[in-house]
């Protein structure tokens, strides 16, 4: 057995017998496709990371235009599965995600060529069992990984069933789940930040070494770094803690189960499968000839039941070539128009567990709704980017990818964790005290796929010609008001105040202060008048930035604070309601 596997290895390499009636090694054309998937991979996933990367703004904020050079978000729009979940959740299709239908034609021409040659999620997975190779996953225990397990097949296909569900029930939550979601959220959020973070810190270790040489090797790399990787300004987002902590569990699992995340975990990979199932290429098997070498196994991407004896799992198959390459006796062919006679024709779906599937995706949706109770109220906190939609409409599309929370110059937009509720977990929501909303900035709106956030122009958020934009409203704690509890000049939230006429305005006034100098014989300090400016919102103005608590001076709880209540996109969270009689009985 021992001698059939090398001489199979030898044979592989191209050391073993040519093809019958050629000169050339065995199968040149299939090792050759098997090349091209892995330069496709690296490509896919350098322009992924590259996108990434360009999801940021570098120009001028002083001068006050704010657009991208590239579609960044072009990996989001040729989703199929949040192409489906929109429109099911929707009932309407957004034209940009009509890019999908270009991977779905794909699919049904060749397979799964999307999972296997191009997804940048499924390669970061296949990259990392490459370098951190497992010892518990080599020799009989890879052979037993790699093969077909349905419990953990059909896991998969229950997720998407659930999230289909959600959808046409009004939710695209599944969007925690789906791949290039995950990747941007993890990496965008989490890991671009973190390597921003240490490459501070080291530039500090450089500084302190007091080495001329090092110190200007740093000055120039950082300069590099943040022309060409990140912002100037270090980023900080809520929630990373968990959302990397998740991609890292995820990554470790390869050591255990080859791809975990792509045959166990996938609702876009399931959702392929399912449409693979008319593709016009697919595998032929010649079951006499198999040797049971397994070499087929143990090079396997999907495990998709390549091995002799063994109907193959079409929907499972990323079309990797590995098996064809690895197989020794000419078993394995992938051709056009294939025979059917060895394919498994469909997922083995429990009866039950697809039906339970099902009805948990459709009654998660009111459930979570009525724990959160955002129709009977509205929390301060879920202050939303400007030209999002109503928020019924806002859980409907949005699908957590954090292109907008990315993209944004003053890292205003963080994850929600339960501020909007269980529904609302990881979707956008503006937090001032850490940065505010530029005036004249509509990137959030660009970069998002979904339509969850309007591609509004900076006239409508300025409103030239019509009201601007509204995404809350400023109010003042006089408890901690410099000016009105303790009688000390400060006019900054004024100052910075972008709209105009301002919304925030001050009123002069004289106001009593115990004097600094104790009086004599140990009295009280005697009392002298101050002049200061007292703080006004005008309700009518504010469009709820969060400039002015942002640059609050008082720190920990500032003095100004910004809710949504007054934001444009709702006609009910509103500070007066306008146009109503009311009448008393009696």
């Amino acid at each position: 057995m021992l001698q059939r596997v090398v001489s199979a290895f030898k044979r592989r390499l191209g050391v073993g017998k040519p093809r019958p009636g050629s000169g050339l090694p065995a199968r040149p054309v299939i090792r050759t496709l098997v090349w091209l998937r892995r330069a496709s991979q690296v490509g896919f996933l350098g322009l992924f990371l590259y996108l990434l990367v360009e999801t940021a703004f570098r120009g001028s904020i002083s001068k006050q235009t704010f657009d991208l050079d590239h579609k960044v978000e072009g990996f989001l729009l040729a989703d199929p599965f949040v192409a489906a979940m929109t429109f099911l959740s929707t009932k309407t299709v957004y034209k940009d995600l009509f890019w999908s239908l270009g991977v779905v034609a794909l699919t049904v021409a060749v397979g799964r060529v999307f999972c296997g040659w191009i997804c940048p999620f499924g390669t970061l997975h296949h990259f990392f069992a490459w370098i951190f190779p497992s010892r518990y996953v080599k020799g009989g225990r890879r052979v037993e990984q790699n093969k077909t397990h349905p419990v953990r097949q059909s896991i998969k296909y229950y997720l998407m069933i659930a999230f289909l569900l959600a959808a046409l029930a009004g939710s695209a939550i599944g969007g925690l789940f789906d791949p290039i979601c995950v990747a941007v959220r993890a990496i965008g959020l989490g890991v671009i930040p973190a390597l921003q973070y240490a490459a501070t810190r080291g530039s500090d270790v450089a500084y302190e070494s007091g080495s001329p040489g090092l110190q200007r090797t740093t000055d120039d790399a950082n300069v590099l770094l943040s022309q060409y990787v990140w912002s100037e300004k270090q980023f900080y987002f809520h929630q990373t803690w968990l959302i990397v902590t998740l991609l890292v569990a995820i990554l470790f699992l390869n050591r255990f189960v080859p791809r975990f995340w792509c045959r166990v975990l996938c609702p876009l990979g399931a959702f392929l499968g399912v449409l693979s199932r008319f593709a016009l290429v697919g595998m032929e098997k010649d079951h006499k000839k198999c040797t049971d070498c397994n070499l087929c196994l143990v090079h396997c991407q999907g495990a998709d039941s390549p091995q002799g004896g063994v109907k193959w799992q079409q929907d499972e198959c990323h079309m990797c070539m590995n098996c064809e390459s690895a197989c020794p006796e000419d078993v394995i062919k992938f051709r056009f128009l294939p025979s059917k006679v060895s394919t498994q024709p469909k997922v083995d779906l429990a009866r039950r567990t697809t039906l339970a599937s099902a009805a948990a995706g459709v009654i998660a949706v009111p459930a979570m709704r009525i724990a959160d109770v955002i129709d009977a109220n509205y929390d301060h906190r879920v202050i939303r980017p400007p030209g999002s939609v109503e928020e019924r409409e806002f859980l409907e599309r949005c699908i957590r990818c954090a292109e907008c929370m990315k993209v944004c110059p003053d890292n205003a937009l963080h994850p929600a964790w339960f501020e909007a509720g269980v529904e609302g977990m990881w979707t956008p929501i503006l937090i001032p005290r850490i940065g505010y909303c530029q005036h004249s900035c509509v990137l959030c709106g660009q970069v998002c796929p979904t339509g969850a956030i309007q591609k509004i122009t900076e006239k409508q958020k300025l409103g030239l010609g019509q009201k601007p934009i509204s995404i809350g409203t400023a109010f003042f704690d006089q408890g901690r008001c410099l000016p009105w509890s303790m009688g000390t000049p400060c006019i900054v939230c004024e100052e910075f105040c972008p709209t105009s006429p301002k919304a925030i305005w001050v009123e002069p006034v004289e106001v009593p202060k115990r004097s600094a100098t104790p009086g004599p014989d140990g009295e009280e300090p005697p009392m002298e008048s101050v002049r200061v400016q007292r703080p006004h919102v005008d309700p009518s103005l504010c469009i709820g930035c969060g400039a002015c608590e942002n640059v609050c001076p008082v720190q920990d709880k500032p003095a100004v604070y910004v809710t949504s209540i007054g934001e444009t996109r709702s006609k009910e969270n509103i500070i007066l309601l306008e146009n109503t009689s009311y009448t008393q009985e009696g």
